[in-house]
């Protein structure tokens, strides 16, 4: 672990105003394997002074440089990325879950800013934005154009500056305009409660430098409320992921001593490693547990974890070792498929080169880049079901994104390009009717409410109660194109097992 800082989060899902990936930090970058294209290089080097003579008005060239070596690296996969010295500064700031801005996770909607939801008691919260607000223009900018990270880059600041956002909310179908105040904002990764006696709510919203700490503390706080608990729900929905040592540590709250948590799988022997239950491998202080107060039924309590399509990365690291031990049952929908590992190169004190160097696999050895996690059980949001999900975008969606590492045959390839047609069908279909009568689709309950669908299913399966699953059950069982395939429930492992599934 000397020398690297590993990270896992979910980047183009749902970004927050201070933006994370699948990382690895590394101190050092490898040498070259190959020599250098002279032929190419001489056409940059043409094209450059070309640009520096001949361009109607005089271009930096160092803008130049930089411009090249963004676009050579982001034309990769939608993961790899060239951090100028103000992205990386802000990079570095995302992971410990303090940045200044307005406090909004976001994601890319028809060329525009959509707003995933507003961070409670956040500047945005304050000002009245809500979840599905289409951010139209920052400040006198118009979004259309703007990459998610110009985007993202235009509504950070000093704190007590302002920003003036213009909104489409479609669902009042009317447009509207406010103004953000910039302030410092402290996202809070873990909420937690007791929801029933005996059985506890635990909320992790993505995985920072202070979340371990955090479960680990409000794990204790509820067995001191309960000490004969009998049930637990992780609740990971939307959680788009973030440090890989603290979702180690998370699964290994629940998992026994070294157990294998995650694996990657990559070109180069530094990308070939595995993460287990051991306190080197989560611990940011040598030699100390920060498991080391928890109690030993934790280990045993029956288990139900909630995902959904914003569940990503880190949490589908947490949410597939814990399907593949057989200690706990998954339920929600098909997560997002965000597997891959991107490796933080230092190329200067404040530039970085961000490259996708492996993909990661469940203890099982199951890839999730592009595919994602099926849950033992499909439950929508609603009883009725998910009125958005033709709105729910993935990995598999985006055209560079990497795939899962095994050749796809041709009648594969055509059955996803089938499949995309037809999803950007239903997409356009929805969003037309919802353009039209906007006050025909319902709300989704706030999470770990009295409303909250899915929590109530996940209850049921913890006292033993039937769980209503999706309608259809056999469409919505059904795993979607390259999807893992769910564990069937009769052949779960007893958790005392605690052998991956195979």
């Amino acid at each position: 672990m000397a020398g690297k800082f590993k990270i896992a989060a979910w980047v183009g899902v749902g970004v927050l105003t201070g933006v994370l990936a699948t990382l690895q930090l590394q101190a050092v970058a490898r040498g070259t394997e190959s020599p250098l294209p002279l032929e190419e290089l001489q056409q940059f080097a043409a094209v450059y002074g070309l640009i520096k003579a001949d361009y109607f008005e005089p271009v930096a060239g160092k803008k130049l440089v930089h411009d090249a070596i963004s676009g050579m690296v982001n034309s990769l996969d939608p993961h790899s990325e060239y951090l100028d010295a103000k992205s990386y500064k802000e990079f570095r700031e995302s992971t410990s879950g303090k940045f200044v801005g307005v406090g909004i996770e976001i994601t890319a909607e028809d060329g525009l800013v959509k707003v995933v939801s507003p961070i409670e008691g956040s500047p945005a919260a304050h000002a009245g934005i809500e979840a599905g607000d289409l951010i139209t223009r920052i400040d006198n900018t118009p979004v259309k154009g703007l990459s998610l990270d110009q985007a993202v880059k235009r509504m950070r600041g000093k704190p007590g500056t302002q920003v003036t956002l213009t909104l489409l909310r479609k669902s009042q179908n009317r447009t509207l305009t406010v103004t953000v105040t910039r302030a410092e904002i402290q996202v809070h990764s873990v909420r937690g409660k007791l929801v029933q006696p005996g059985y506890a709510w635990l909320r992790i919203s993505q995985f920072q430098s202070d979340t371990l700490p955090d479960f680990v503390h409000k794990v204790d706080a509820v067995y001191k409320e309960d000490p004969s608990l009998k049930g637990i729900v992780l609740d990971l929905r939307n959680n788009p992921g973030g440090l890989l040592e603290s979702a180690v540590g998370v699964a290994s709250v629940f998992l026994p001593p070294n157990a294998t948590i995650v694996s990657t799988r990559g070109q180069i022997p530094e990308a070939n490693v595995s993460y287990h239950n051991t306190p080197s491998d989560y611990s940011r202080v040598p030699g100390v547990n920060p498991l080391s107060s928890l109690p030993a039924a934790v280990k045993k309590v029956p288990l139900v974890v909630l995902v959904n399509g914003g569940s990503a990365s880190a949490s589908e690291i947490v949410t597939g070792a814990l399907q593949d031990y057989g200690r706990a049952k998954v339920m929600g929908t098909l997560t997002f498929g965000k597997g891959s590992v991107q490796t933080v190169l230092p190329l200067g004190p404040d530039t970085a080169l961000k490259l996708t160097t492996a993909r990661y696999y469940t203890p099982n050895g199951e890839s999730i880049q592009a595919r994602g996690i099926t849950p033992n059980y499909i439950v929508d949001p609603l009883p009725s079901g998910d009125p958005y999900a033709a709105l729910r975008t993935r990995e598999a969606d985006y055209r560079n994104q990497i795939g899962t590492g095994a050749a796809p045959s041709p009648s594969a390839s055509a059955a996803d390009a089938q499949r995309e047609q037809s999803e950007e069908q239903a997409r356009q279909k929805l969003e037309l009717e919802i353009a039209k009568d906007p006050n025909k689709f319902p709300k989704l309950p706030e999470y770990g409410s009295k409303d909250d669908w899915q929590l109530k299913q996940a209850l049921n399966e913890l006292q033993g109660k039937p769980v209503i699953v999706a309608k259809p059950a056999s469409a919505a069982a059904a795993p979607a194109p390259g999807a893992k395939a769910p564990a069937p429930k009769a052949a779960a492992s007893k958790p005392a097992a605690l052998q991956p599934q195979r």
